[in-house]
């Protein structure tokens, strides 16, 4: 297996991969008086219900050009994953760190990836990543194939709250408060320019598990990779998984806890869902 670092800011969910040599560039929440790094000792759970009791402003923050160079370390290629361009610098400032260790060091090769996306999108593309370097592609070649198959995933979410995009400025208050009160969910996609896009709204959890299996359909999946990631939901990640499983039974479907960054935008209740078609 080629010796080559796969890179990701935390927006990927994953601390850690079996068997690759891989690091986690954590970015950072933020409010007036508090901040909470997106890595192995934060209590997701606690940063969650911090936020919700937050009636201040509240925002993330990217790792920073340094941050990412020492993700890169000092010497090898890498492949790198960024969070989606239109909502974080992390992609800018990954590039920026590319440039400044290449220039050191001429016989490296760094590519980023803006996954355009986040969570378990960004996920599938970095386990894909991984299964290419076992089979023993060169650099380039994994390039080629992360680059194709990002055009063959697709990430849908569900919000049951939007208190913290109305409080960092993406929706209005009035939105999110509505939402909450009346119960209910925002259901939308990662667009293929990296924005989300709402797609409908639903009340109640089957509406919504109908909604978001009818969506994956519409954009082409037959039974490909699925991820699940929820914040504080695990009930209703379980009903999707198994609705998923009896409809594709050979399906390769995971589910996990969101960490911080995605917890940050889904919230008490939400899921992200990552599938490839």
């Amino acid at each position: 297996m080629n010796s080559i670092r796969l890179a990701a800011d935390s927006s990927c969910d994953l601390l850690s991969l079996d068997g690759m040599d891989f690091v986690s560039a954590p970015l950072t929440l933020r409010t007036e008086t508090l901040e909470f790094r997106d890595d192995a000792r934060l209590d997701v759970d606690a940063m969650v219900a911090t936020l919700r009791a937050t009636r201040g402003r509240s925002y993330s923050a990217c790792p920073n050009v340094d941050d990412w160079e020492k993700a890169f370390g000092e010497s090898g290629d890498v492949l790198a994953f960024t969070i989606t361009s239109a909502l974080s610098g992390s992609y800018g400032a990954a590039c920026v760190a590319k440039q400044s260790c290449e220039e050191r060091d001429p016989g490296r090769h760094i590519h980023v990836v803006d996954t355009l996306s986040a969570g378990p999108e960004i996920m599938l593309l970095i386990e894909k990543a991984a299964s290419a370097l076992r089979d023993g592609a060169s650099f380039d070649e994994l390039c080629r194939i992360v680059e194709d198959h990002r055009q063959h995933t697709h990430l849908l979410f569900s919000l049951e709250s939007m208190h913290n995009l109305a409080q960092n400025g993406r929706i209005s208050k009035l939105a999110a408060t509505a939402a909450g009160v009346l119960g209910i969910r925002a259901v939308g996609l990662a667009s293929g320019e990296g924005t989300l896009e709402m797609l409908g709204k639903c009340r109640g959890a089957r509406k919504t598990q109908e909604f978001l299996l009818h969506e994956m359909e519409r954009l082409g999946y037959k039974g490909g990779s699925v991820r699940i990631g929820h914040c504080q939901n695990a009930a209703f990640s379980l009903e999707l998984y198994a609705e998923i499983r009896r409809c594709f039974p050979e399906a390769d479907i995971r589910r996990y806890p969101l960490r911080g960054l995605c917890s940050y935008y889904a919230e008490r209740g939400g899921i992200m869902l990552g599938f490839e078609v």
